[in-house]
């Protein structure tokens, strides 16, 4: 697999990588091939965070994966924290227990990249910095990135962060496109010229963070695939059409409409299927044409000025 680096870091990981969320709902052995054959697939990086299954996946994943230090340097680990019951959290308090949590369930010393997960409306980013100097002079974390941030959030971050935000998880898919949208219809007055997210796809790349693309084959807020969906016929005739002509699966052609922007994001796959994982990944080896990428945004329902 291709590799690609995060941000303004020194981490190059594979262009594709494991969403560990529903790993809580395997046995030690089932998580253990997911992990088995993911990493034979070329997937490093495991994105994880505390609320996934109530902390239970990070304990299934170190468990499966027996981690000791050989395995430890071999991977990527991401987790993020933030989310409480009912509310946020960035208070430097939480981040810090939130992060010793993490470390002991995952069985490890370091995490490699800690997000803050959703924005918290009661931010006080000087309490965050504390946490984050904290945790990178002593060696529990390497790198921090943010979730579901807009451009004025990350700005109010680094002024008082000394670390670089090296990513930015984010939802996109074909079928959730709002990035990409305002972009294409500059100065125009219908809903599509709407800009609601401050323009962060422009903004990640003038940056050097990486877009970390979530839920690449939901629609709405996670309502639930549309690969394979009878609801969204163009989208699967135009997606089973390139499959046929590229030899690969229809949810290899989804990601690869991902990989094929220039911002080089990467798409944070979900599944615990090995075998479905094992097709994705070969959208990797997939260059879609710019003629085959705007058909595939069409077919979603989208239009074009």
């Amino acid at each position: 697999m291709k590799k690609l680096r995060l941000g303004s870091s020194n981490l190059e990981v594979g262009e594709i990588s494991l969403g560990c969320m529903r790993m809580n709902s395997l046995s030690k052995k089932d998580a253990a091939y997911v992990i088995d054959n993911a990493i034979a697939s070329g997937v490093d990086l495991f994105d994880h965070a505390d609320i996934y299954g109530g902390g239970k996946s990070e304990e299934v994943f170190a468990d499966a994966i027996e981690m000791n230090p050989s395995v430890r340097e071999k991977i990527i680990l991401q987790t993020k924290c933030g989310i409480r019951d009912s509310f946020f959290d960035f208070s430097k308090e939480h981040i810090l227990q939130s992060v010793e949590g993490s470390l002991k369930r995952l069985k490890t010393e370091y995490i490699d990249i800690l997000l803050l997960h959703r924005p918290d409306a009661l931010m006080e980013p000087e309490e965050v910095a504390e946490a984050f100097s904290y945790l990178k002079k002593s060696g529990k974390v390497h790198y921090f990135g943010v979730s579901n941030q807009n451009p004025m959030q990350i700005e109010l971050l680094k002024k008082y962060l000394k670390e670089d935000l090296i990513v930015n998880q984010l939802q996109f898919s074909i079928m959730h496109t709002p990035m990409v949208d305002a972009g294409l219809n500059v100065n125009m007055r219908h809903d599509p010229a709407t800009v609601r997210d401050s323009s962060v796809i422009e903004y990640s790349r003038l940056n050097d963070m990486t877009i970390q693309a979530w839920s690449p084959f939901q629609y709405g807020m996670i309502k639930g695939p549309f690969v394979g969906n009878d609801d969204f016929p163009e989208v699967n005739s135009k997606l089973q059409e390139l499959a046929e002509e590229k030899g690969v699966t229809e949810s290899a052609i989804a990601i690869a409409w991902i990989l094929r922007h220039p911002a080089r994001m990467l798409p944070i796959v979900g599944t615990m299927n090995p075998g479905r994982l094992t097709d994705i990944v070969k959208a990797t080896e997939v260059d879609l044409t710019r003629k085959e990428w705007y058909n595939l945004y069409l077919a979603a329902g989208n239009e074009l000025p």
